[in-house]
Parts: structure tokens; sequence; C-alpha cells
């Protein structure tokens, strides 16, 4: 393939996941809107409870899968094996999910197991269509995804939009929560046509069941299998630990679950950036180059970015929550809010960077097992710490965990990768980076009492946007990144 094309693909892909952040960010204002606390705390429980099951059900399929169908000469063999694979694991993954919604206890009479069986469809049907992207990737021609993630979340956000365009607000009405529910499994129903569509075009798998490649398959996925379903354990377990250990799980998801929403939005950024490098990377070790004056523009760029977040998440939390959702999602002298939360997971958006860039280091050097039990000791840490933490403190308590953990994480994670492969990092990038971090903090922290109103949030947000940019440029950072 040409560089040309490779090129246009990965912008497909960064317009795909920009234009998808901004339709989520109207969806989660038109969902704190539409819904009253209690019914956005089942809608925001029944997707993060899901959220762990999807993990299990992917087990790191899609990374083995692009690897094994580029390299195959039987593209349309190995792309139907996956199929069927996915097929089954999926079916069993939410079967199991479901049922086990409808016998815990603490669900009982609550609108939480009917939403979970409804809303079990949007990740399976995603993970579908996420098998045929391989075939996208694989050909370079992610015009297609662009097309078929957009218009999932455009039609998600028109079913919600038109139900509160025809005025329901704070609805306490279970149909209401159903329908927003409906409206994402629409939405993800037309991810998988257009997928479907769009892959046929290209190639046409033929479907077979194969149980040699399958298990040459789950062996080849098994260590990603375990670093994602660990990631998920001690990153996006909370929501649910907060629905079996709180009685008022409702409300306290009401208000964390949204937060959630822009950390998923968060972490995307610094991996879709090492997605995008770790191929160069790998080869460039593979051939025993030197590395590091490339990873080291690699770290800045994911320090730039995770400090960016962290800092404007932390001291804007209370005006960014505010535009997100409604006045009462905010905290008040006698209770923490959204912007609490939001306050607490600044640091987890500062060391996740660290998190993610050490983990597709570990990765290229196939230091997998290292990487797993790094992780397992995270998620066990995480999961102790909620138990410890949750009944007593809410989802505050689940913010400091997440704070916490990532905190530890990133130390221990970068101090292994570190010595495996180094990064150059000199004392004039040092010194252009905190003095950008420098600026960026003072003018949040000047223009933060201005912020009394989401037009005026909204006018702030681009203007960071364009100061930013001028800091990059006045502190040499972009000059350094391009030499």
């Amino acid at each position: 393939m040409s560089t040309k094309q490779i090129a246009s693909s990965t912008l497909w892909q960064l317009a795909s996941q920009l234009a998808m952040a901004a339709i989520s960010v109207v969806t989660v204002k038109l969902v704190a809107t539409g819904l009253s606390q209690n019914l956005a705390g089942f809608y925001n429980s029944a997707y993060g409870y899901l959220q762990i099951f999807g993990i299990i059900a992917d087990f790191g399929l899609y990374a083995v899968a692009v690897r094994e169908v580029s390299r195959s000469e039987d593209k349309r063999g190995v792309v139907g094996a996956v199929i069927v694979l996915r097929c089954v694991i999926t079916a069993v993954s939410f079967a199991l999910a479901v049922a086990v919604a409808w016998v815990i206890p603490a669900w009982h009479g609550t609108p939480l197991p009917l939403a979970v069986t409804l809303c079990a469809f949007v990740p399976v049907f995603t993970l579908l269509a996420g098998t045929l992207r391989v075939i996208f990737q694989v050909h370079y021609r992610l015009q297609w995804v662009f097309v078929a993630e957009v218009t999932q979340r455009i039609v998600a956000v028109a079913m919600i939009g038109l139900v509160v365009l025809l005025g329901t607000r704070d609805s306490e009405d279970p149909l209401t929560l159903y329908w927003f529910l409906l409206a994402g499994v629409v939405g993800s129903a037309v991810l998988l046509f257009f997928s479907i569509v769009g892959s046929r075009r290209i190639l046409r798998p033929t479907l077979k069941w194969d149980p040699v490649l399958f298990k040459r398959l789950f062996s080849l996925a098994l260590p990603f299998g375990l670093a994602f379903l660990c990631t998920t354990a001690y990153r996006q377990s909370d929501v649910t630990l907060i629905s079996l250990l709180r009685p008022d799980f409702a409300l306290q998801n009401a208000t964390y679950g949204f937060v959630q929403r822009v950390m998923e939005m968060t972490y995307i950024i610094p991996t879709f950036l090492l997605n995008s490098t770790l191929p160069i990377l790998s080869e460039r070790v593979d051939k025993g180059e030197d590395t590091r004056d490339f990873l080291g523009k690699i770290l800045l760029i994911v320090l730039l970015l995770s400090a960016t977040m962290a800092l404007t998440g932390a001291l804007w939390a209370r005006p960014i929550m505010g535009l997100l959702t409604t006045e009462r999602y905010l905290s008040t002298p006698l209770a923490p809010g959204a912007d609490t939360a939001l306050r607490w997971l600044g640091v987890t958006m500062m060391m996740n960077g660290m998190v993610v860039y050490a983990f597709y280091l570990l990765l290229a050097r196939n230091r997998w097992r290292a990487l797993v039990a790094i992780l397992a000791v995270a998620a066990a840490v995480s999961v102790g710490l909620n138990l410890r933490l949750i009944p007593t403190e809410g989802f505050v308590g689940a913010a400091q965990t997440s704070a916490l953990v990532h905190t530890g994480l990133a130390a221990a994670l970068m101090a292994y990768a570190s010595r495996l492969l180094p990064a150059r990092l000199n004392l004039s990038a040092a010194l252009r980076w905190l003095a950008y971090i420098v600026l960026l903090a003072a003018a949040l922290l000047f223009v933060a009492p201005w912020l009394t109103s989401d037009l005026r949030t909204a006018i702030a947000l681009g203007g960071i946007v364009a100061w930013i940019g001028a800091i990059a440029w006045g502190t040499g950072l972009v000059r350094l990144l391009r030499g």
C-alpha cells in the first residue's frame, strides 16, 4: 500500500473519532435533560455493566485478526472464521450478562434488568461490526468506517433528541428510559448494516467452522485479552461496583456515569496516537534500530495531550460538567457532584497517557506476561479499594481509587518499559513542556470565574483551543516535534 493510502486511512480514523466524540457530547446533554436523575442512573448503570462483558467478548480478537488477515493468503477464510468465533463468544458472553442481571438481588424491582436486556444488543451489534472492520483496516478503506460510525451516532442522537424536542424533561417514566436505550440499539444496528454492505464490496468472507484455526486465534489473542480484561477491571468496573454496593446506586451512577463518558473520550486520544505508531515502532525494534529519539517525541506528545486534558478537566470541572449535563448534577455545599469526580479524575487523565504509552512499549517488545502481571495487580488493588470506599464514599471513593491506582500503575509501567525501550527527552524539551503547562494553567485559572453559563463555556472552550495552538507554537514545541 502507498503512503498516501495509509495517511488517508489514518485521517479517516481520526475524523471518525472526533465526530463521534462531538455527537457523544450532545447525547450526554440530551440524556441528562430528558431523564430524571434516577432513570439516568439506570441508563449509565446498564452501559457500565455491559462494558465488562464487552471486553470478555472481544478478548483481543480484533488486534489478532488484523494481523492474521493481513498475512494470510486465504483472507476470505480467515475473516469467515473470525466472524464465526466472534459470534459464538459474543452470544455466550451477553447471554450470561443478561442472565446475571436478572438474578442480582439488589436490582430486583428496578428497571435495570430489563434495561440491560435491551441495551445488550448495542455491544453485540457493535462487536460484530467491529469484526467486519478488519476488512476495511487491512485494505485501507476506512472511509466506510467513518460513514458507518457517524451515521450510527446521528441516528441514535436523533431518536433521543426527538423525545426531548417534544418536551420531555426529567422524565420518571421507565418507557422513556427504554426508548433512549432502544435508540442505541437502532444506531448499532445501522452500524452493522453499513459495515456489512461496505465490507462485501471489498471482500466476501467464507464462513466456516475451523476448530484448529479457532484454537490458534484464541491462543494469539490471549495476551491481548488478559491485558484488556485487567484494564477494564481497574478502569471501568467502578460503575458496576457502585450498582452492587450502594442502595442509592441509581443516583450515584447518574452523576458518576456522565463523568465516565467524558473519561472514555479522553482515553481514546492517547490510544489512537499509539495505535498509529505501534506498527512503526515494532518494525524499528525488529530491525534493531535506535528508537530513543522517536520514542522521545512520542512521549512528549503523550505528555502534552495528557496534561492538556488533565488541567482543563480539573480546573474547569464545574463549567464543563454543567455544559454537558444540568445544574442538578453539580456539587453543592452539602453534596459532591459530577464536577467533584472530574477534579479527581484529572489525575487519571494525566496518568492514563503514560500507562497507555508503556502498555504499547511492552507489547512492542512482546513482554505481555510482565504487562498482564502488573495490570492484574492494579486491577486487584482497584477492586479492593473500591470495595472499601464505595459503600461509605460512593462515587467520590471510586474517583479517588481511579486517581490512586492510575498513579501507581503509571509509575510501575513507566519504570519497567523505560528500561526496555528508553526515550531520549532532553532538558530543553522538558523546559518547553513545563512552560506550556504553566501558560495553559494560567489561562484556565484566569478565565474560570467568567464561565457562568453554557454559552460562555462553549465560547471559552473554542478560545482555549486557539490558546493551546498559540503556546505550543510560542514555546517551540511544534518546531521541536517537527524536527
